[in-house]
């Protein structure tokens, strides 16, 4: 969903800002940028050939208006190998830098549920050339996302089911409790690279069980006391 701008004052039509609904609200939430924290599940990095107890965390982005939540997920060109990867999502309702761990979840306005949607062959390729993955995963519509649900109302979860059926069948399955990296670490680690800002969304990691999908397919992602997403492959 996103928020049009006025062309007042600019040279060319400034594009909509990206915003995420809120749940039993009728205010937006406008995103600033998204990060996502790579391997923060040790089974998932075992997957991916890497060894988690070695690594410190690492983070990539993916751009704001690569947010879709419209339910459908168009497959991208230049791909043969797209990959599902379910996450949670935290949402920042206030930024700083050098954000100490036990004050990082006051910064958090909420949590959803969103897809890192990843042009897998494309990645590949970019990490044997030592190149940025953006090819692989900062695409259109690539980071399908739920509504957001206020941590005033469901708290700040530590452990709960996180799963994806692709077309009712099972994929992913995991839980919050299994992350390398918590929440409250992955804001401090961050706010010392960046200057976190209201708006931030830090896409947490995802189990191990990622896979293919091709059109037609439809994926239902769930992270308990969180909510809910489905997505059509068209």
């Amino acid at each position: 969903m996103n928020a049009p701008l006025s062309m007042a004052g600019y040279v060319v039509q400034p594009l909509p800002i990206p915003t995420l609904p809120v749940r039993n609200s009728d205010k937006l939430f406008p995103v600033h940028r998204i990060y996502c924290v790579g391997r923060n599940y040790a089974e998932h990095a075992i997957e991916m050939g890497h060894d988690p107890s070695k690594e410190p965390p690492f983070f990539f982005q993916k751009n704001p208006d690569n947010i879709v939540t419209d339910g459908n997920f168009p497959y991208p060109p230049q791909t043969s190998d797209v990959h599902y990867e379910i996450e949670m999502i935290v949402a920042l309702g206030k930024g700083g830098k050098d954000i100490p761990v036990e004050q990082a979840l006051d910064h958090v306005f909420g949590y959803g549920v969103g897809l890192d949607m990843t042009r897998r062959d494309l990645q590949g390729e970019a990490k044997k050339l030592g190149r940025p993955w953006e090819v692989g995963k900062a695409f259109e519509a690539s980071a399908p996302c739920s509504e957001l649900v206020p941590a005033s109302e469901v708290g700040h979860p530590t452990e709960g089911a996180v799963s994806l059926k692709v077309n009712g069948e099972v994929r992913q399955q995991g839980d919050l409790n299994q992350m390398i990296w918590k929440v409250p670490e992955m804001i401090s680690y961050l706010s010392g690279l960046f200057t976190l800002q209201p708006g931030d969304i830090i896409m947490s990691g995802t189990p191990a069980g990622v896979g293919a999908v091709k059109r037609g397919d439809v994926l239902h992602g769930f992270v308990e006391g969180i909510g809910e997403i489905e997505v059509r492959v068209v």
